[in-house]
């Protein structure tokens, strides 16, 4: 099926549950390495590694003293990446649906009562791309 391909700027909106985690999110943007149309790169296999986004408080219902991470797309769906369109042998990324997401934590939350700091050094959750362009699609 037919979707809209990412180009160079696009947003990339993470979803704020990430496990047993709640992520104040704040959106990033995938940076495109393909050929230009209309003056912007595509966005092909292998861009999603320049989607970082950091400074994202986080809490859990353990450790509610706010800590901070970073958001990265850790894996795209199926639907993510274009069947038989192709840039230089790299297949183009999709809008798709969800994306699987990861929050690394970089300065961990911490029980109230304890004052310990969260141990988990990251957690899984899902984001979505936000394109552009709404006219053109490719398969």
């Amino acid at each position: 099926m037919a979707d809209f391909p990412l180009i160079d700027g696009d947003l990339v909106q993470f979803m704020p549950n990430f496990a047993a985690a709640f992520v104040v999110v704040n959106p990033g943007k995938i940076t495109g390495t393909g050929k230009s149309v209309a003056g912007r790169k595509i966005c092909v296999d292998g861009d999603e590694a320049s989607v970082e986004v950091n400074g994202c408080m986080y809490f859990t219902p353990q450790f509610s003293i706010p800590g901070t991470g970073k958001l990265k797309i850790a894996m795209l769906a199926t639907d993510q990446l274009s069947i038989t369109t192709t840039d230089s042998g790299k297949k183009i990324i999709l809008k798709g649906n969800y994306f699987i997401a990861k929050f690394q934590v970089q300065n961990p939350a911490k029980d109230p009562a304890t004052a310990l700091p969260d141990p988990a050094p990251s957690y899984p959750g899902t984001g979505m791309f936000m394109p552009t362009n709404l006219k053109v699609t490719v398969k």
